[in-house]
C-alpha cells in the first residue's frame, strides 16, 4: 500500500489539462493501485491523477458497488438533473451545492487498454463527471451555487449529536 499526497485547491497542477495515456505499463499500474489506496484512506469515492500530482488521464471511482478505473475517459452522454452537496478530496473539509446531470455515460479504456463504457446515475453520475472534469483542470468549486463563497464546512453526523 502506497499513499500519495493529495494536492489541494491552490496547487497549480489542479488547473492543468492532463495528457492522454498511450500505454499502460508498470508505472501506470502502480499509480492506479496507489490512487485506490489513497482514495480509500481519505474516505473518498473518486480520485483523479492530477489530485496526486500526475498529469495523466486516469481516474478511480468506488461508490460502493465495484471499483472503477478509467483511462482516457470521455463523457459521451448526459441526461436529467440533480442538485446536491458535493465535496472533493482536494478541497478538504468543505462542501457546496452543485447541479449535475443525473445520468452520465463515459467511454474509456480499462487497465488492459480495452474499450469500456460506464453508465451511472445519481452518485455515480456525479462522481464520473466530477473526476473527468479534474482531468481538464477544473474543480467542483467552479460550479458551486454562490461560487467559492458558497462552500460550507463539512458537518459529520457525530458532530450534529453533540
Amino acid at each position: 500500500m502506497a499513499l500519495r499526497k493529495i494536492r489541494e485547491m491552490g496547487d497549480p497542477i489542479l488547473n492543468k489539462v492532463c495528457k492522454e495515456v498511450k500505454a499502460v505499463g508498470e508505472k501506470e499500474l502502480q499509480l492506479i493501485d496507489d490512487m485506490f489506496d489513497t482514495m480509500y484512506e481519505a474516505n473518498g469515492v473518486g480520485l483523479a491523477a492530477p489530485q496526486v500530482g500526475i498529469l495523466k488521464r486516469i481516474v478511480v471511482i468506488d461508490c460502493g458497488d465495484d471499483p472503477i478505473c478509467l483511462i482516457n475517459p470521455r463523457i459521451v452522454e448526459t441526461d436529467g438533473e440533480q442538485t446536491g452537496y458535493e465535496g472533493c478530496l482536494s478541497v478538504p473539509g468543505k462542501t457546496g451545492t452543485v447541479t449535475r446531470p443525473n445520468y452520465v455515460k463515459v467511454e474509456a479504456l480499462d487497465e488492459e487498454m480495452n474499450e469500456i463504457i460506464v453508465e451511472g446515475e445519481e452518485l455515480l453520475a456525479r462522481a464520473l463527471i466530477h473526476e473527468v472534469e479534474h482531468l481538464d483542470g477544473h474543480l467542483y468549486v467552479e460550479k458551486v451555487e454562490g461560487g467559492v463563497n458558497g462552500l460550507q464546512d463539512v458537518v459529520y453526523d457525530d458532530e450534529e449529536k453533540e
